[in-house]
């Protein structure tokens, strides 16, 4: 793998479809004003002009609506990565009593370091049997990586070191506050399609008031920004994980770190692996679950993400495999770059 070049390609396309997502709300911004401007010359009889300020109130107030939804969404992780990941059902590690958690802190705390970064909180996710992990936090000082009980008990030292490397890239990248931050403008979008949708409501009589059909114009606006909204914050989040696992491979220099985890997945190991997890950390997960939408997918697939790492197409590899000792999966230095 290259990886210098795949994370500058994967912040260069994260930057053009935040760009696109900026663009989206300014669209759905012009649509909310031209609908409504439309419906205003249907119901108005002898039309001679808008009211003073019509498109600045309904600029403001679909702005209220994206920025509340912001707003209301982000706040829900008041409190930092740890109370985020005990809503999740995660403990903390006990490196005193356990010698698997003690070696996953050790993990953490040495490559912390070669990332010139503070050592995050170790969680243990002691009922979730898949491989998997997520990071959580605001930034570095509230941060906390959460592994699954299955990747504790299935993979090597090699590969947890891939799996750490990987939560710890999106800790330093900030993923973990640009992935809630989108999540809330989508939320915010989604209120505007709500609201439209309430308009339209018939009431006790079975008949619909006037508000309809201005509301039936809100209601289509939102659904497209929503819509546009969610596939584009879906694609920041596959580019996030494709930088990742490049920074990954940087930090540990070796592809069978991530890449064995990987492939263990792909073996079944982790077939299902979001199911039981809490809804605000399924978009966080080292592996997502494949929806067989791909522009709604959160993640990559998992062919794909080993085909990056490996610079081939790899076969999945048996819960006991050591990648290391794969012939398929040569891990001289030259195979790095």
């Amino acid at each position: 793998m290259r990886f210098f070049e795949q994370q500058g390609r994967a912040r260069a396309e994260t930057r053009k479809l935040l760009l696109l997502f900026a663009l989206a709300v300014l669209l759905l911004v012009l649509g909310i004003n031209a609908a409504l401007a439309l419906t205003w010359r249907l119901v108005t009889p002898g039309f001679s002009g808008y009211p003073a300020h019509f498109f600045i109130v309904n600029t403001v107030m679909t702005l209220v609506f994206v920025l509340g939804g912001w707003w209301l969404e982000t706040s829900s992780l008041e409190g930092g990565g740890e109370k985020l990941a005990r809503r999740a059902g995660a403990r903390e590690a006990w490196p005193a009593s356990r010698f698997d958690e003690q070696k996953l802190c050790n993990i953490a705390a040495e490559l912390a370091i070669a990332a010139s970064m503070r050592t995050p909180q170790v969680m243990v996710l002691e009922r979730a049997e898949s491989i998997n992990a997520f990071a959580a936090g605001w930034d570095e000082e509230d941060s906390v990586i959460a592994v699954t009980r299955g990747a504790l008990d299935g993979l090597t030292r090699d590969e947890l070191q891939g799996l750490v490397a990987h939560e710890l890239s999106h800790i330093r990248e900030g993923d973990t506050r640009l992935n809630m931050r989108l999540a809330g403008m989508v939320f915010g979008l989604e209120l505007i399609f709500n609201l439209g949708s309430s308009m339209c409501e018939r009431d006790e009589n079975d008949r619909r008031s006037a508000l309809a059909l201005p509301g039936l114009a809100i209601m289509a606006a939102g659904f497209l920004g929503w819509v546009a909204g969610r596939a584009l914050k879906a694609a920041v989040s596959r580019q996030r994980e494709f930088l990742a696992d490049a920074r990954a491979v940087q930090f540990t220099r070796s592809k069978d770190g991530l890449g064995g985890v990987l492939r263990k997945v792909a073996a079944g190991r982790g077939a299902g692996a979001i199911r039981g997890f809490h809804p605000a950390v399924q978009h966080m997960l080292l592996v997502g679950q494949q929806a067989g939408t791909q522009w709604l997918d959160s993640h990559p697939p998992l062919a794909e993400r080993i085909r990056r790492i490996y610079g081939r197409a790899m076969p999945a590899l048996s819960p006991g495999a050591d990648p290391a000792q794969d012939a398929l999966a040569p891990t001289h230095p030259g195979a790095l770059l």
